[in-house]
């Protein structure tokens, strides 16, 4: 009796282990969101702000990390709108220090803690408006929190 190595037709897709990137995309293609494409614009910029950052699933969104380490996730929760969360982690850190964790000049942050923001996006004009101030954000976060 020979042993058959092909995998099954019948093979369950939750038993596929996809990487934290193929996760996203498929994420994303099955996605249904009235900001889909705006979400995908977001994506594009975060993902070329930094060379090392990755992306996977996270919070049943797209998040993206330094090492393991979740630095930004999407929030696509909303009407009309949907969310970056800049944070240090999912627990939030204890810290005596009240000030805010970066200095933000571009003014699209709105703080929730010393150590979590959020920036918040409407239309592909706000997301074009916003590109190059979230460049720098996104830069300045990674910079601070990463190791």
């Amino acid at each position: 009796m020979t042993k058959n190595n092909k995998p099954s037709e019948t093979t369950d897709k939750k038993s596929v282990k996809w990487t934290g990137p193929q996760q996203v995309i498929e994420f994303m293609n099955n996605l249904d969101h009235p900001l889909k494409e705006e979400i995908e614009e977001v994506r594009k910029i975060i993902l070329n702000a930094n060379i090392i950052i990755s992306e996977h699933i996270k919070w049943n969104a797209p998040s993206y990390h330094i090492e393991g380490e979740d630095r930004i996730t999407f929030n696509l929760h909303g009407k009309g709108f949907f969310r970056l969360i800049f944070h240090c982690g999912s627990k939030v850190k204890d810290n005596v220090d009240v000030q805010h964790l970066i200095d933000d000049t571009t003014g699209i942050l709105e703080w929730v803690a010393h150590d979590r923001a959020i920036a918040k996006f409407t239309s592909i004009n706000d997301v074009k408006a916003k590109e190059q101030e979230l460049k720098k954000v996104i830069t300045i976060w990674l910079e601070i929190t990463c190791p």
